[in-house]
């Protein structure tokens, strides 16, 4: 198969996140200065895989504010929200998505989402707001209305979502919960989704046939999740906490 056939049986949304030619960067000052970002400002683009994208890595890695500058690019709210709109409130977000530019699909479904789990309580006022069906999230626990976001925002049968950037879903699930959202993770893709989740939950990163990046010091690289440095933590704190504990708590 030629090369201009295979794009053309593309199935991704978003192709490449490339840094614009035109952009004001001053790489002498954070976010430029996170390794990771700074990877891709040198490299010039990055490639995102079809299906599911985890992101993961330490705090200060620039999961987070990677994810958020793509959300940008892609022309959702920066605190979170659907491509029709969200609130904003204070402007806290990083340059880093008015450098970028998203190679899309020719055709390629233009409705989206963010899920950016600090700043959703403004998102659940905002729905209250405009009125209708979706609104009452603010009655529902923490875990509860992200579940019910999932259900009727990005893994809606009749309009599903086609490019979805998750930013930490797992501060609101139990584990039960965190399962359910593996299950709808994969029947989106079926779909037709493309999913970029930035994560410190081993639970989710275990999601079979994702792509892993793993953010830190080196800057991005593909893992795989018996390799990673937070699935060995994990492994060996449940193993024995005592042996951590005890250097702790003094």
């Amino acid at each position: 198969m030629h090369a201009a056939d295979d794009w053309l049986q593309d199935s991704r949304v978003v192709r490449r996140v490339v840094v614009s030619d035109d952009a004001s960067i001053e790489r002498g000052t954070w976010p430029a200065t996170v390794p990771a970002v700074a990877q891709l400002l040198r490299a010039g683009a990055l490639e995102l895989a079809p299906g599911l994208t985890f992101l993961v890595g330490e705090n200060g890695s620039g999961k987070s504010t990677l994810l958020e500058g793509i959300a940008m690019a892609y022309g959702l709210p920066p605190e979170g929200g659907s491509s029709n709109g969200g609130r904003r409130t204070q402007p806290t977000e990083s340059p880093l998505g008015s450098w970028l530019r998203l190679e899309r699909r020719a055709g390629a479904p233009r409705r989206g989402f963010f899920l950016r789990a600090e700043t959703m309580h403004g998102y659940y006022s905002y729905l209250d707001e405009l009125g209708g069906p979706s609104g009452g999230l603010h009655e529902l626990s923490h875990g509860e209305s992200f579940n019910s976001l999932l259900d009727e925002q990005l893994n809606h049968p009749d309009y599903p979502a086609g490019f979805v950037c998750l930013d930490e879903p797992e501060a609101a699930l139990s584990f039960s919960s965190l399962l359910r959202w593996i299950s709808s993770l994969d029947e989106m893709v079926r779909r037709g989704a493309q999913v970029v989740c930035a994560t410190h939950s081993p639970v989710l990163a275990a999601v079979p046939g994702a792509t892993i990046l793993e953010l830190g010091e080196w800057g991005i690289r593909r893992a795989e999740w018996q390799d990673l440095e937070l699935v060995d933590h994990w492994r060996s704190y449940l193993a024995e906490p005592g042996r951590y504990l005890r250097h702790l708590l003094g």
